[in-house]
């Protein structure tokens, strides 16, 4: 979902390759993230793709992975257990610490946000910590063994069934869940909290919630996920969660900035390799995504190309008429500018080459002032308004070059 995604591997805790995904933006780097999916998850769940979309687009470059046995990772998963998921974490940190700069954010859902939570303390480099359906216990897990946990503890190992797969579970991963505790490790972290959870959690009740909350010391948040799962399975609500994320690290990390030092002067536009039209946007230090919205196939994440377009002419028109009114001195109350967009078919009937009358681009342009609007000021808005270069440009037509090269990389 973000601007490029990389397939990359690193030696985990036991010396298995771990796989992952690291998420780059499309400009500048203000910072990596380190993502710790659930328990029996994967790093391409939904909520994790989506998060990782979200803050690549703010500039925030995010390394998610598959802890030991798990999804694409090598190793075995019946000998993991919550301290080494710890192992696995810090072996992550290690990677980005070492191929490219260590994490200032560590992002955990489930049991994976209790890891983060404990590992928090454990990388200096982090400034933010965000958890999502954390449980205050490690140990809270084991509810889902069920009736299994009775023969797990009897004879050393059971299989289970979680999310629709098989697990060996061994004593060894419920005697280290069991003896971990976070809550003092969230007492002396120190560092921001973002608490992330819904009411209706039916997996993690939200009273881990609050318990980690009132263990923590601040500054810290708590923003309710309203009516979403613990999986966040529902686009809307991995989008929603992704947003609150995305504004509430805008206080914890570098500010961003233009493309370098020599900052690039065209916009770059980069398939995220979410949805089948999503595409993130680099103009500067602006950075967006461009789609289509959900009736034609797209995700709805961003404008479509036309809008743009469209967003182009209202603001240029916006602006030209301002610095005209600041020149000639002229009372001009606040300028609204609405555009709308069709293809309409060409008066004189031309026909196209299969005979069907000719369709040409309409741009509809209403533009709004406060305070008294006369006659005379309204014809010189018009006539201002058609001044405006983005307005020349659409009439005038323009030339578009096209090259083709290899991506660098």
């Amino acid at each position: 979902m973000s601007a490029s995604v990389e397939r990359v591997e690193f030696p985990g805790h036991s010396g298995a390759t771990l796989a992952a995904r690291l998420d780059r933006p499309n400009g500048p780097i203000r910072a990596y993230a380190l993502f710790a999916h659930c328990f029996t998850c994967s790093k391409d769940l939904l909520g994790a793709r989506r998060i990782a979309a979200d803050l690549a687009r703010i500039g925030v470059a995010v390394l998610r992975f598959d802890f030991t046995g798990l999804g694409s990772s090598q190793g075995e998963f019946a000998s993991t257990n919550f301290s080494s998921n710890i192992e696995d974490l810090l072996a992550a940190a290690d990677y980005l610490r070492r191929d490219h700069r260590a994490p200032s954010v560590l992002i955990g859902h489930s049991l994976g946000g209790a890891a983060a939570l404990a590992v928090a303390k454990d990388i200096p480099e982090v400034r933010a910590v965000v958890t999502i359906a954390a449980p205050a216990d490690p140990a809270h897990v084991l509810k889902n063994l069920g009736s299994s946990l009775e023969q797990v503890e009897a004879q050393g190992q059971a299989q289970v069934e979680l999310g629709g797969r098989r697990f060996t579970i061994r004593r060894q991963f419920v005697e280290d869940v069991r003896r971990r505790s976070i809550r003092e490790a969230v007492g002396a972290m120190k560092k921001p909290l973002l608490i992330l959870h819904s009411p209706l959690d039916q997996t993690v009740g939200i009273d881990n919630a609050t318990r980690i909350f009132l263990a923590a010391r601040h500054p810290k948040s708590f923003v309710s996920l309203d009516k979403a799962d613990h999986f966040l399975s529902d686009p809307a609500d991995a989008a929603f969660a992704a947003e609150v994320i995305s504004g509430w690290l805008g206080r914890y990390i570098a500010a961003d900035a233009p493309q370098g030092e020599d900052p690039i002067e065209h916009v770059r536009v980069m398939e995220t390799g979410d949805g089948q039209f999503q595409n993130a946007v680099q103009a500067g230090r602006h950075r967006l995504f461009a789609d289509e919205p959900q009736s034609v196939g797209g995700l709805d994440t961003g404008p479509s190309p036309y809008d743009f377009l469209s967003v182009a002419l209202g603001a240029c028109t916006s602006m030209t008429l301002r610095l005209y009114a600041a020149r000639k001195g002229l009372g001009l109350g606040r300028i609204q500018v609405d555009v709308s967009h069709q293809k309409i078919h060409v008066r004189d009937g031309v026909g196209g080459a299969d005979g069907v009358a000719a369709k040409i681009d309409c741009f509809t342009r209403v533009i709004s002032v406060d305070g008294e609007l006369s006659d005379d000021l309204a014809a010189k808005i018009v006539e201002i308004a058609g001044k405006c270069p983005v307005h020349r440009t659409l009439e005038n037509g323009s030339q578009v070059r096209t090259e083709v090269r290899r991506a660098e990389g």
